[in-house]
């Protein structure tokens, strides 16, 4: 089995994404504001840090891609090299798209996904991308670059600029649909069009058992739809728009503001990983309780073929042509 991670010194290359971290989480020492990360990261790359001067805040999706929702404190690969990892709150450089006020954090210790005022302080994890290595982690949809108080920007040549634009494009088109079916070519996963499967919020094993009726009668020709994991619904999350923030959003019917996902939480098991679509956060909620909505996928057999369906780090599959 390949080693993920390679380390240089204070740098760790992640070999399955391309991009390369400071292996010293806390390289700030302490939390700054959001504007702060940015004249931090500006004071990195003046002293050349490591010999590199193109260290940047990583995009939510970027430090997305390291989270693991099978371990806590840190919620890190087991084997990872990291240093100092703060089990709290990580900026990322992405902001809110509905309250741009507020930009996206990442809580290290248990993987929740947040938005808050970007005059709060949270840790800095400085990244940079191998140019050597083709993106394989997808960008975040953001397509615009705003100041702390939520007033757009030029992006100009700048830090943001570059997080905001840095990740594997998107297809053009990204969604193919037909009559019930929405495939994402992006990550090979064919997800229902009509985006509510029950018609009603229902508990966790609720929506096990509707799915499991669900491939007991062949819905929709297919007999293998399960409830997503929180990364594959995190894919579909657009953070260039909102209510939804979904990407494709016009293709579907009957989009809620939030799903129950496959993945249970560490921290209680009780509670399982949720997708809040409004603003696209990542969060838990109840498994007992039907505070939730049901959205089904499966993969797409076209994307099962070794030629097609090579795994990204980011839990997306490549869509190269045979």
């Amino acid at each position: 089995m390949n080693q993920r991670f390679c380390i240089d010194n204070n740098q760790v290359a992640d070999g399955a994404t391309g991009l390369v971290w400071s292996r010293d989480a806390a390289l700030s020492e302490f939390p700054l504001t959001w504007q702060e990360s940015f004249a931090f990261l500006e004071e990195l790359n003046a002293r050349s840090f490591e010999g590199h001067c193109d260290w940047r805040l990583p995009n939510r999706r970027e430090l997305f891609s390291l989270i693991r929702h099978d371990r806590i404190n840190p919620a890190l690969p087991a084997d990872h090299p990291f240093e100092n990892v703060f089990p709290g709150y990580y900026w990322t450089a992405t902001t809110c798209a509905r309250l741009p006020d507020q930009a996206w954090y990442i809580h290290l210790g248990g993987a929740k996904v947040y938005r808050g005022m970007k005059y709060a302080s949270c840790m800095v994890w400085p990244v940079r991308t191998q140019n050597a290595s083709p993106p394989s982690v997808l960008r975040t949809g953001q397509r615009q670059c705003f100041d702390e108080t939520g007033r757009v920007i030029h992006c100009s040549n700048t830090i943001q600029a570059v997080s905001v634009s840095s990740g594997k494009p998107w297809p053009e088109p990204r969604f193919k649909a037909d009559k019930h079916i929405v495939t994402d070519l992006a990550t090979g996963l064919n997800w229902m069009r009509q985006a509510d499967a029950g018609g009603k919020m229902v508990s966790w094993q609720t929506a096990a058992d509707m799915i499991a009726k669900m491939n007991q009668e062949g819905a929709m020709g297919y007999s293998d739809w399960r409830l997503p994991e929180i990364r594959e619904f995190e894919n579909l999350v657009d953070m260039g728009t909102h209510s939804p923030a979904l990407a494709g959003r016009d293709l579907f019917s009957g989009v809620r503001d939030f799903y129950w996902s496959a993945t249970t939480s560490l921290y209680e098991t009780r509670y399982a990983w949720a997708l809040y679509l409004k603003d696209g956060a990542v969060g838990v909620g109840f498994k007992e309780n039907p505070e939730f909505f049901t959205w089904p996928v499966r993969c797409s057999k076209a994307f099962q073929t070794p030629a097609r369906r090579e795994k990204q780090a980011d839990g997306t599959y490549s869509a190269s042509s045979d």
